[in-house]
């Protein structure tokens, strides 16, 4: 099934705006902005904006040109987009974002990767992208049974390879999706050829004696950050449905809980705005969440990983590329990565964060065609 067809009807569209007018908003503290959360002033000031004055009916529109398709994959239906390369020669690319990200993050990144001649950018390799909605993210269901019977990097494999014919195919990743990506390449290694990782999870098996001063490092900044940033990702994997009610229901609460990580987990320097995304990239966000009531759902990955989905990373033997962005949030040494990758190549860029797709998509475009085309062919 092609073409994504969506439109809210007006009397959501309106719900939407009665709920952001009527905000019964907490008594502020006396503390300084953000330092004990996300800054009530800009929250007020987007929330105005989604009540009166930002355009869903352009973006709606936008989103209906994208090349959505939705497949069954076994019975799940999975949403994703699907950019043709620009080439006969173009290497098939599975893109997973991560959260509280959507397909829509991942969409200036796919076009340069399709097109990079239009984009000035090098054109010595171009794709043929495939952007999925992991299950119970916006316009694919979650699945049926808690945890799920087929994983979400079986369900990658199957869109690739038996929905769209795919022999071969590499695979890109940040956040959640950098570990679906890395257990796609181990559990399928005649099919991803390579796999490029913002993000790299631990080993199944850790001796501790034979870390290095740097991985040492590194562990302590995770456990520094898990400490001081981490709040967030113990509620969605031990009481998420506690949190869903209310995010659900209020959507300047939704609004509130993922700015926050658009602002703590963005590179903001030089900027004079609270993060360096545009207030109609950010309230498309929370509009789809909001529109699909998915946000509940999208918390399940985390709460799965508590839940009998191992945490740990299997050996994954396909060439790796590992690139930090400075921003981000863990910046794992080349070691720790060769743990559990067969590790080509490894990237500190100049700048960007978390959000690289949206944040950084010529640098991070370069870097996933530099490493492909770098590689010996097969």
């Amino acid at each position: 099934m092609s073409g994504l067809d969506l439109h809210v009807d007006d009397e959501t569209l309106d719900d939407l705006r009665r709920r952001v007018a009527a905000t019964r908003w907490p008594a502020p503290w006396p503390t300084d902005p953000w330092d004990a959360g996300t800054d009530g002033g800009e929250l007020r000031r987007l929330a105005e904006y989604w009540a009166d004055g930002f355009d869903w009916r352009a973006h709606e529109e936008r989103l209906n040109r994208l090349p959505s398709f939705v497949a069954d994959v076994g019975g799940q239906p999975v949403h994703y987009l699907l950019f043709p390369g620009e080439r006969a020669d173009a290497v098939p690319i599975i893109v997973t974002n991560g959260w509280p990200s959507t397909f829509f993050e991942m969409v200036d990144l796919a076009e340069r990767l399709s097109r990079p001649s239009d984009f000035g950018l090098p054109a010595d390799v171009c794709f043929t992208v495939v952007v999925p909605s992991i299950p119970g993210f916006t316009f694919s269901a979650q699945r049926p049974s808690l945890p799920a019977d087929v994983a979400t990097h079986e369900l990658w494999h199957r869109l690739m390879a038996d929905v769209l014919g795919f022999d071969f195919y590499v695979a890109h990743g940040g956040d959640l999706g950098a570990g679906t990506t890395s257990r796609l390449a181990a559990a399928h290694p005649q099919a991803v050829r390579a796999v490029h990782l913002m993000a790299v999870g631990g080993p199944v098996e850790l001796d501790e004696s034979t870390l290095t001063d740097d991985e040492r490092a590194y562990l302590d900044r995770v456990r520094d950050w898990s400490r001081d940033e981490g709040a967030y990702m113990h509620q969605h994997s031990t009481r998420p449905l506690t949190l869903a009610y209310g995010l659900s229901d209020s959507p300047v609460g939704l609004l509130g809980w993922i700015l926050e990580k658009y602002r703590t987990w963005s590179d903001r320097r030089g900027q004079s705005s609270a993060t360096p995304f545009s207030d109609d990239f950010l309230l498309t966000q929370a509009s789809l969440y909001w529109f699909t009531n998915t946000i509940g759902t999208s918390l399940r990955p985390y709460y799965e990983y508590g839940r009998g989905v191992e945490r740990g990373l299997r050996w994954v033997d396909a060439p790796t590329a590992v690139a930090l962005f400075p921003a981000d949030i863990s910046q794992p040494p080349r070691s720790w990565a060769e743990r559990t990758h067969r590790v080509v190549r490894y990237t500190t860029m100049p700048r960007g964060g978390h959000f690289a797709a949206i944040e950084e998509p010529d640098l991070l475009a370069t870097d996933i065609a530099e490493f492909v085309a770098s590689l010996p062919a097969s």
